[in-house]
């Protein structure tokens, strides 16, 4: 059985989630989003989920030691036998190291960290241009995605868009900017044990997803 494990990295609007579902389908990996497996921990109640709810409701950040342990829960699970693709973790060395243990004792090992390149003033543009449909949360983008018909969402036929409040240049830049400072050390990281994978992000989602294709063959293989 595969037991592949790849740590998908890149900034906000990078298209992590969308490359990620495309291995989810084609392989049958599962994607592990920290954001999502704690939203799931605390509707399941379980004891990880129980410490994380009563931190958020203090108003304090989930600590490292619970995002660990919800992650253990989840990777005991029998679907993430055929392969795990982490997004949004580790996103520190101490969790790096965190995850290598965790990993260890399943039995496992991180097989590529593959991080998507992307530059930065085309990002400001492409994150600032994002809506959604209020109605079916269908995305659309200014240039690159645009409606067909004005103010008529093209799937459901909602005439309600909203955009997020923080997607303006300079919240956006400042995003970038803390992602770059955060994720350095763990480029080098990685770099260093010869797993990291770099994917320019900037083209087409077909043609970048083809490269993804290649580095998971080559681990599945």
């Amino acid at each position: 059985m595969t037991r592949a494990t790849f740590i998908l990295m890149g900034p906000p609007g990078a298209g992590k989630g969308t490359q990620a579902r495309l291995l989810q389908e084609r392989h049958g990996f599962v994607q592990l989003s920290t954001g999502d497996l704690l939203r799931a921990a605390v509707a399941e109640g379980t004891q990880a989920g129980q410490k994380a709810e009563a931190v958020m409701e203090a108003g304090g950040l989930v600590g490292d030691e619970i995002v660990t342990a919800i992650l253990q829960d989840r990777l005991a699970e029998p679907d993430c036998g055929a392969g795990i693709i982490l997004d949004g973790f580790p996103r520190t060395p101490c969790q790096a190291e965190a995850l290598d243990d965790l990993l260890a004792g399943a039995g496992r090992k991180v097989d590529a960290a593959i991080i998507l390149e992307v530059d930065d003033a085309a990002m400001v543009a492409r994150i600032c241009g994002r809506f959604t449909c209020a109605n079916c949360g269908e995305g659309y983008h200014d240039r690159y995605k645009p409606l067909r018909a004005p103010g008529v969402c093209d799937a459901c036929g909602g005439s309600e868009m909203k955009r997020r409040d923080d997607d303006t240049p300079d919240t956006v830049a400042a995003r970038l900017r803390a992602y770059h400072a955060q994720t350095a050390p763990l480029i080098a990281l990685y770099e260093g044990r010869g797993v990291l994978r770099r994917v320019d992000a900037m083209g087409d989602i077909a043609a970048i997803a083809t490269t993804l294709e290649e580095i998971a063959g080559r681990v599945v293989a």
